[in-house]
C-alpha cells in the first residue's frame, strides 16, 4: 500500500512547482544555473524529480524567482523535507529502478504492455527467481533474492483490500510460450495469471501471434496514472543501463493511443483466459 508520504511523488510535485515558478519568472534553466553557479543539468534534474531536493536548493531557487509569499516558500520547504525521506524500497539497498517503484507505489492505475515476459506484478516467486537468474547470469544469489523480495513486496498493491492498484496488462503470446525456469514453473505461473485475472481490478489480455505487426513492436512500456490531479501521467520505458520517463502530455497521449490499439487487437478477457489455459496444458507433461 502507498505510504502517506511518498518521497518519489513528493520530488515530482516539488519539481513541477519549481518549473512553474521558473516559467512564471520567464527564465530558462540555463539562466537559473548561471545565477546559482551550478550546472544546467542540476536544474533539469531538480525539476524532473529524479534527484533529491534539499531545503537549501528550494531557498536558493525561491530567491532567484523572487517568491515573496512566505507560505509558498514554507510549503515548498516542507515538500523538500518530505522528499528526502525513504520509501519502503530503500530498506532493500540500491535498487536500479527505485524511481519507478516510487511512482508505482503511489499510482492509482497502471497499463502495461509486455512483449516477452509476464509482468512483474503478476509473477510467481519461482518464475521471478528463474527470470532474474536468466536475465542477469552474473548476479549473486543474495542480489537475486533481494530483487525477488522487492518484486513480491510490490505485488501488495494488487492484493491490498483498500485502494488496490487498477492493473491492465496486454501480454504478447510470446510471454506465455517462452519457458522461464521449466515447464512446472510455467504451468504454475500461467495458472496464477488466470487466478489474478479474476480480480475485479485486474484485466489481462493476450495479443496473439496471428495479429502480425502491431503498435507494440518497439517494446515494453507502462503508463502510470495518479489520483491527484497535480500528478501528470507518466510513460515508463525500461532500459538495460537506464530508464526513460516521459511526462509531456503529447508523449503520454501517443502511448495511450498505442495502448488502445493493442487492447483492440488482443483477445477479449474470456478468450485470453482460455488461451492462457490452453498454453498451460502444454506444460503438463
Amino acid at each position: 500500500m502507498a505510504s502517506n508520504v511518498n518521497p518519489t511523488v513528493r520530488r515530482r510535485r516539488l519539481g513541477q512547482e519549481l518549473r512553474r515558478l521558473r516559467e512564471l519568472k520567464g527564465m530558462t534553466a540555463e539562466e537559473v544555473a548561471e545565477r546559482l553557479l551550478v550546472s544546467q543539468s542540476k536544474i533539469s534534474r531538480l525539476e524532473n524529480g529524479r534527484r533529491s531536493i534539499s531545503q537549501r536548493d528550494v531557498r536558493d531557487l525561491c530567491g532567484v524567482y523572487e517568491v515573496e509569499d512566505q507560505r509558498i516558500v514554507d510549503s515548498l520547504m516542507e515538500m523538500a523535507r518530505d522528499s528526502r525521506q525513504q520509501g519502503w524500497w530503500h530498506t532493500f539497498g540500491d535498487i536500479p529502478y527505485s524511481v519507478y517503484i516510487g511512482l508505482e507505489t503511489d499510482a492509482e492505475s497502471l497499463r502495461v504492455y509486455e512483449p516477452q515476459l509476464v509482468t512483474g506484478l503478476l509473477q510467481t516467486r519461482a518464475y521471478a527467481e528463474a527470470l532474474v537468474q536468466g536475465a542477469l547470469p552474473e548476479t549473486s544469489t543474495a542480489e537475486i533474492e533481494k530483487r525477488v523480495q522487492v518484486r513480491m513486496r510490490r505485488q501488495e498493491r494488487i492484493t491490498a483490500e483498500a485502494n488496490p492498484l487498477r492493473l491492465w496488462v496486454v501480454l504478447d503470446e510470446a510471454a506465455l510460450r517462452r519457458v522461464v525456469g521449466n515447464k512446472l514453473v510455467m504451468r504454475e505461473q500461467l495458472e496464477h495469471l488466470i487466478e489474478m485475472s479474476h480480480l475485479p481490478h485486474v484485466t489481462v489480455q493476450v495479443l496473439p501471434f496471428e495479429v502480425g505487426a502491431h503498435p507494440g513492436l518497439n517494446g515494453q512500456y507502462a503508463i502510470l496514472e495518479f489520483t491527484d490531479a497535480a500528478d501528470s501521467s507518466v510513460v515508463y520505458l525500461e532500459g538495460v543501463t537506464s530508464d526513460l520517463y516521459l511526462e509531456k502530455a503529447l508523449d503520454v497521449q501517443k502511448y495511450a493511443v498505442m495502448y488502445e490499439h493493442l487492447r483492440a487487437q488482443s483477445l477479449n478477457v474470456e478468450q485470453s483466459r482460455q488461451c492462457i489455459s490452453d498454453v498451460a496444458k502444454t506444460y503438463a507433461d
